[in-house]
């Protein structure tokens, strides 16, 4: 979450906002319950000398005990709702220039079961793939994403042309035009996003393959790389497990020529 302050669209103070509403519904439920408990205990250990006073204090204190439970637990419904807006507030805003390699965390209620499991089991075998896996998954996020709202806006378009006609203006022809330019602009960026997830789930395809084979001929040059570029070159990752393929393979073909030779 640290990394967040560094977008000019979201501040420590919003950061801060999401923990004291986690931290809120949490312990609500802990608070109410846990305070009356206390003080019914004190007050029946002060008076327990006195049997009728201690039973009221008792009864009196298990009611309010009770009163807090159920207080406590439609503070913590509130403050999860409101935590939950919170989250999807961050997320649109986190998503406004890009969804990077380290933000994918917050996007994991989109991700796939199966990508889920893919991700956990590469990060555990090899760091390298996992990056790359990583990295990979954020352009898949980012496209998809790009898809969904051009296809809102392209609905939206869709809609003021029919009451930009319906109305009959003088100057229909010319904001139809310009919504006309809107939309042509709108289809050419869902064009882009589309080939941009295809690129994407195909190359989450080939991390998954390289992971099964096993590419752990590490090149320690490879790895202290960056991947600067996520949909323009192929991950360095990948060109690690062809590389180790290649190798194999030459070793085998040597092998089958000493045998030959033999």
């Amino acid at each position: 979450m640290s990394d967040l302050t560094l977008k000019s669209d979201i501040t420590r103070r919003d950061l801060a906002r999401g923990r004291n509403l986690k931290a809120a519904a949490i312990g609500s439920p802990v608070v109410l319950t846990a305070v009356p408990s206390a003080v019914t205990a004190v007050l029946f250990f002060f008076f327990a000398t006195s049997p009728p006073v201690a039973a009221s204090i008792l009864f009196l204190g298990m009611i309010i005990t009770a009163l807090g439970f159920v207080k406590g637990g439609l503070l913590t419904a509130l403050f999860s709702y409101k935590y939950s807006n919170w989250k999807q507030e961050m997320r649109e805003k986190i998503a406004v220039d890009g969804i990077k390699a380290g933000e994918i965390d917050w996007f994991r209620k989109e991700l796939s079961h199966h990508e889920k499991r893919a991700l956990r089991e590469i990060e555990r075998t090899d760091l390298l793939l996992g990056d790359a896996y990583r990295e990979t998954l954020a352009s898949r996020l980012t496209a998809t994403r790009i898809m969904r709202s051009t296809r809102k806006e392209v609905q939206l378009t869709k809609r003021r042309k029919n009451k930009i006609r319906q109305l009959q203006s003088d100057n229909a022809e010319k904001f139809l035009a310009e919504i006309d330019k809107d939309e042509q602009k709108l289809n050419s960026i869902r064009e882009e996003a589309k080939t941009m997830l295809a690129e994407a789930e195909s190359r989450l395809q080939m991390i998954e393959a390289a992971a099964l084979r096993g590419g752990g001929v590490a090149n320690s040059e490879l790895a202290l790389k960056r991947l600067n570029e996520r949909a323009a070159s192929l991950p360095l990752a990948l060109e690690e497990a062809k590389m180790a393929e290649t190798i194999l393979k030459e070793m085998e073909e040597e092998n089958d020529e000493d045998a030959k030779a033999e």
